[in-house]
């Protein structure tokens, strides 16, 4: 016996037609865009649960409920925080250079503003990316220093070449030897 698992034009359009259909029934008499239940609904329930039931499992359940309002304002006020963090984090890369993961391809350049807001978002090269892309951070200076041809120095000093060793002699400060 053979099974096909593939869905044949007519089949496909049948299907919608009845998830449609379902969907539309489930959603008659409810608000649009309103939770089938939000939290007041769940403490009425709640409340009239409680009321039927003996004194200890009340004040058992009631401590549970305590503990889980307290940990949801916790996990409420540790989003504000990481959000928070985002963002002085992102505001610390102003004047920096940066690498940006796109897509697959790598963004190299210097963040020259960042915006506010939940997620913020940096200006490099004139075009704005998430911060959440940010693969690596270099200074300035540090960028600058790896973008100077090979054998110069970025703050302008002459260096020797490769094979030159500087003396150390105070009295023949310019002189080089070989190695």
């Amino acid at each position: 016996m053979e099974i096909s698992l593939l869905m044949s034009p007519q089949e496909q359009s049948k299907l919608s037609q009845e998830v449609t259909t379902f969907n539309r029934a489930l959603n008659d008499g409810k608000g649009a865009g309103k939770p089938a239940l939000d939290k007041n609904d769940f403490l009425k329930i709640l409340i009239t649960q409680l009321s039927h039931q003996d004194d200890k499992a009340f004040i058992a359940q009631m401590a549970q409920f305590s503990s889980l309002e307290q940990m949801t304002n916790m996990n409420d006020n540790l989003n504000k925080v990481a959000t928070l963090v985002a963002k002085s984090q992102a505001v610390s890369l102003l004047g920096n250079a940066v690498e940006l993961d796109e897509g697959g391809r790598t963004v190299t350049g210097v963040v020259d503003a960042v915006t506010s807001g939940d997620l913020p978002q940096l200006l490099v090269n004139g075009q704005y990316y998430d911060y959440s892309q940010v693969q690596k951070v270099k200074t300035a200076a540090a960028a600058a220093a790896a973008a100077a041809p090979a054998g110069q120095v970025s703050d302008g000093a002459d260096a020797a070449e490769p094979d030159q060793v500087q003396s150390s002699d105070p009295a023949e400060p310019g002189r080089t030897s070989k190695e």
